[in-house]
């Protein structure tokens, strides 16, 4: 573990190295995209790699192999979207994030799951007291809330009936 926090911290002081890669005369020609495309032309000084020229993507800015594609916290980044999802995965390797696809009720259980079991959960989005304050909503009936916290019913049928 100490050998990867080492290499996550080179790897971002190689990032910070790391220019921008840009398409040559990007900067000159609004039709032609910012992203990065291989100099072909002849006399092309990018192509022929001297030192006027753009800087091109080479080997040499790669970060160290062990922590690449690794998330910033040092985790393997794994998208779930069930429980299934769950089971051949390592706390201490892994951290999850939750499809945006679920609904509220869905991600409120595999947080929950996620949370008791000890992962990492990279989007939680909201917090530990708005998670709390959604379970107890969805696990206590409508009669327990408080009537203050919704809107009356019949105030917004009058409201929708004036606007007619």
């Amino acid at each position: 573990m100490v050998e990867n926090k080492r290499l996550m911290e080179l790897r971002e002081k190689i990032g910070k190295k790391r220019p921008a890669f840009n398409r040559v005369e990007s900067w000159r020609y609004k039709r032609v995209k910012k992203s990065w495309r291989k100099a072909r032309g002849i006399d092309s000084k990018t192509r022929k790699k001297t030192k006027s020229g753009v800087k091109s993507p080479t080997i040499g800015y790669r970060g160290p192999k062990k922590v690449r594609g690794l998330h910033p916290s040092g985790y393997e980044e794994v998208r779930i979207a069930s429980l299934n999802d769950l089971k051949n995965l390592s706390r201490k390797k892994h951290a999850v994030k939750i499809s945006s696809k679920l609904g509220a009720k869905k991600r409120i259980s595999l947080i929950d799951f996620c949370q008791k079991r000890g992962f990492k959960i990279l989007n939680l989005g909201i917090s530990q007291k708005e998670i709390e304050a959604l379970e107890s909503m969805v696990r206590s009936p409508i009669s327990e809330l408080d009537d203050e916290e919704f809107i009356d019913v019949d105030e917004l049928e009058d409201a929708l009936d004036m606007d007619e």
